[in-house]
């Protein structure tokens, strides 16, 4: 894993905060600091930084690193990996909010083991077969499933199309209306690469890992999200 310079990390955070305020309008926008591939001591960086949520993608490392966390305060957590049902379990004590929520059995699992957990429906909004999500057609049913067993969709959340920022433009585009047909307040859509174009499509959080922690190492096993 690599190193971290804490000053690096908020002198980053300050100029992505920059990014998104100049689009947002006025707008709220969370700034979510992904960890994945990072030491636990890019938690602590980002929690110093100001950021009050991290994101992480692989349960188990997500495991290993909260075992490794100085005592104190623990920000908001936020798994936006794909999650296998047989992971939840080592998960729900840890995860504040689920954003890849895709699926029936996934949804089955979590209202399981735990009921009213805050989640996120993602969409595939490219169709790209290597990206997670369900498809656009399924999302209100699934929406309504969640909410039916006892979860608490706060909204939805995405990846962008591959290619340029750009290409990413039309899927924020129709993520946000869905959410606004669908009577949910949030879209988690917008990377480092992406950022700009998401927050100017109705973002209102952005997950950003590299743009404030320097490139990571890939994953031999590692997939799109």
């Amino acid at each position: 894993m690599s190193e971290i310079d804490p000053a690096a990390v908020a002198h980053n955070v300050a100029v992505v905060r920059e990014r998104i305020d100049r689009w947002a309008g006025g707008r709220a926008v969370e700034l979510l600091a992904v960890t994945k591939s990072f030491p636990a001591a890019a938690i602590v960086a980002a929690m110093d930084a100001g950021c009050r949520s991290i994101g992480e993608n692989y349960a188990q490392e997500l495991v290993e690193k909260v075992a490794r966390l100085p005592a104190v305060e623990r920000p908001e957590i936020h798994f936006i990996g794909r999650l296998q049902t047989n992971k939840v379990k080592q998960l729900v004590d840890i995860v504040e909010v689920f954003q890849t929520v895709d699926r029936t059995s996934l949804v089955t699992e979590l209202a399981r083991r735990r009921p009213g957990a805050r989640c996120f429906v993602q969409v595939n909004v490219s169709d790209e077969p290597q990206k997670g999500g369900c498809a656009e057609v399924d999302a209100r049913a699934l929406v309504a499933s969640a909410q039916a067993s006892g979860l608490v969709v706060t909204g939805l959340m995405t990846v962008g199309a591959t290619g340029s920022p750009e290409d990413a433009r039309p899927g924020f585009r129709r993520l946000r209306a869905l959410a606004d047909r669908l009577g949910l307040e949030h879209c988690s859509m917008g990377m480092s690469a992406d950022l700009e174009v998401a927050v100017q499509e109705g973002a209102t959080l952005v997950r950003v890992g590299s743009a404030l922690f320097g490139p990571r190492v890939r994953r031999h096993d590692e997939r799109a999200r």
